[in-house]
């Protein structure tokens, strides 16, 4: 009786899952495995991406036993753990889904060291290979989105592949699924959504059905809440990506948009394979920060900075573990262009409470807004007063996260320094930003 091990790391599904077909056509047998990581948790997860994998474990446990399954949990080294269940069944095969941050690089390396040949490493966290989208010029990779852009949407993409019928597992030890608290000491934000492929896979229907039509209108309208809201799983690999693509209709308006940024998702991921030091390194070096100013961090990071469309979003990332992407434009260009912050301080406080936090898309667009990344327009600045009026004209987005400001009425609310507002109630602007 063969078996292969299906290794899950960011591709918590049963749908579409490159790593699990491979191992079950590999062998009689496969070995669903889950390694709960020593080197991250729990001091290194945060609470909010905590709370949402033991949730997105939970569905994928449930996904796998409705196919006579049932999902495998270790906890320890993940080289280690993978060993040993190498050595306890006699598995022959060992299958993984690639990523590109430094650390999942050195993870495949390490297995690599130990198990030789028997390590298979698969695509599934984007919707096409880096190898597939290279510039003609011979780089590694493109460093500007809109010829990637037209590239990826020529791209030749895969059918999804059908989830496993059933499953066979042979005999082996698990540990218990695992907490959100086994994970995580800290607390999660109140307003925390969590899920996992059941839930994702809904949500998408859902999205599809309807309001993507509407995306490339409303997707910057702050108080439309006109996103998918799809980000954390595709981030925990609950949705293929690829699959997502090829159920978009990219004829319409809002499906071509939205493809668009599945499009940025990959370019990104493309851009720290070829640049792994991107991650916390500027892409391209620029003078941008000032001198530190930890009074005015700690004004941004609590969403006391005076200018209410900025610490709207602020309050909306500490309630719900999320914001829309407008807003993280908009917060992240207030920190880097107008507070002259350096943008590693930014992209650290996103990482610890964005549920959907996603190295390469974190860090890359960071750098974007701070002027080191990809933009080729470097030096542009988002003026919070202006995008405040343009994507939040009548103040319904500010009212929602600001109640001490809610009895301003309409576009009021965006200058409340001219409506005699108690600073002890509301601060008034830290910095004067031209045009206020």
């Amino acid at each position: 009786m063969s078996i292969a091990i299906a290794l899950f790391t960011r591709d918590l599904r049963v749908h579409d899952n490159p790593v699990l077909t491979a191992a079950a056509r590999a062998a009689d047998q496969v070995v669903p495995l889950f390694v709960v990581d020593e080197a991250l948790v729990p001091g290194r997860c945060p609470p909010n991406r905590a709370h949402f994998l033991a949730a997105a474990l939970a569905e994928l446990d449930g996904e796998l036993r409705a196919r006579s399954g049932v999902l495998v949990v270790r906890r320890g080294a993940v080289v280690d753990e993978v060993e040993r269940v190498v050595e306890e069944t006699g598995a022959a095969s060992v299958h993984l889904a690639e990523d590109v941050s430094r650390y999942s690089r050195a993870r495949e390396q390490s297995l690599r060291g130990r198990l030789n040949d028997a390590v298979n490493c698969h695509s599934g966290s984007v919707t096409t290979t880096s190898a597939e989208l290279v510039p003609s010029t011979g780089r590694d990779h493109f460093a500007v989105f809109t010829p990637y852009f037209r590239r990826w949407s020529e791209a030749h993409r895969r059918s999804p592949l059908a989830a496993p019928r059933s499953l066979s597992v042979p005999p082996i030890r698990s540990d218990a699924l695992p907490g959100a608290k086994d994970l995580s000491a800290g607390e999660p934000s109140p307003r925390l959504t969590v899920g996992g492929e059941t839930t994702g896979r809904a949500l998408l229907r859902d999205w599809l059905d309807g309001p993507i039509d509407g995306y490339a209108r409303d997707n910057d309208d702050l108080a439309a809440d006109a996103t998918s809201r799809l980000s954390a799983h595709l981030h925990f690999g609950c949705l293929s990506p690829t699959e997502v693509v090829r159920r978009v209709d990219t004829t319409t308006d809002g499906g071509l948009a939205f493809a668009r940024q599945l499009a940025w998702r990959d370019f990104h991921h493309q851009v720290l394979a070829a640049r792994p030091d991107a991650a916390w390194s500027d892409y391209r070096r620029r003078t941008t920060a000032g001198p530190p100013d930890d009074k005015a961090v700690a004004a941004w990071q609590d969403g006391r900075t005076g200018y209410p469309i900025v610490d709207a979003g602020m309050r909306q990332l500490r309630a719900e573990g999320w914001m829309p992407g407008r807003a993280r434009l908009i917060t992240a260009s207030f920190l880097a262009k107008s507070l002259r912050q350096d943008w590693r301080i930014g992209a650290a406080h996103f990482l610890h409470w964005l549920v959907d936090a996603d190295l390469a898309n974190n860090q890359l667009n960071w750098q974007w807004v701070a002027g080191t990344g990809t933009d080729t327009r470097p030096n542009r600045v988002l003026n919070p007063l202006r995008q405040a009026d343009r994507y939040d004209p009548d103040g319904t987005y500010v009212r929602r996260w600001l109640p001490e400001l809610a009895h301003l009425a309409g576009a009021r609310i965006h200058r409340p320094w001219r409506e005699n507002i108690d600073p002890a109630t509301y601060p008034v602007p830290i910095i004067d930003c031209a045009g206020r």
